[in-house]
């Protein structure tokens, strides 16, 4: 399935306001864990940040911010953004979808494989969680390649939906992600190196 985007692409579009102070905020407390899950990733962990309700906040609201009135209801992908997904849409007071990994969701699901930077994987929503041409703001914590994203926005499509954008707290530089999701809204806090 090949994601049906509905709005152009753009990096970091539109900063909310406070996004300099913000943004230092975030980028002073990921971790960097060389070598995980496998020899070559530097893995970027944002539990420092989910550790922190007023950061995880502030995130919440810079995501509605920019994306006010162009969605629907969230998209969480597992597992992290999960904290982050739920958040938003509580601070948006829209419903939350959960993409799952495979066989963790009952009931008739929709289904997408991808790959990642390192291995294959699969998500999956439950068939009922859209509504015909619900507008849908896709959330994780990192953006990477771009896999992810773009098998979550195909099941979004593939629920009937359409793509509002997608948001994250932080893309993985010269990964080029957010190319892979065009023409799709991409809003990314910032960049940190790969």
């Amino acid at each position: 399935m090949t994601p049906q985007h509905t709005m152009s692409t753009e990096i970091t579009p539109t900063a909310p306001s406070g996004a300099a102070a913000l943004r230092a905020a975030v980028r002073q407390r990921i971790r960097v864990f060389p070598d995980f899950p496998q020899p070559g990733i530097q893995f970027q962990d944002l539990t420092p940040v989910f550790g922190d309700p007023a950061l995880v906040r502030r995130l919440a609201t810079a995501f509605t911010e920019v994306f006010a009135g162009a969605f629907d209801r969230v998209l969480a992908i597992e597992a992290r953004g999960f904290i982050l997904g739920t958040a938003v849409a509580a601070a948006a007071d829209r419903p939350l979808i959960l993409a799952r990994k495979k066989g963790k969701l009952p009931g008739p699901v929709h289904r997408a494989e991808y790959e990642l930077e390192y291995g294959t994987a699969t998500l999956e929503i439950q068939r009922d969680a859209l509504a015909p041409g619900a507008r849908v703001l896709v959330v994780d914590d990192v953006l990477a390649t771009g896999g992810t994203f773009a098998a979550a926005g195909a099941l979004v499509t593939g629920g009937g939906g359409d793509i509002a954008g997608y948001a994250v707290a932080a893309s993985i530089g010269g990964l080029d992600g957010a190319a892979r999701l065009a023409p799709a809204r991409v809003f990314s806090l910032l960049t940190t190196d790969g």
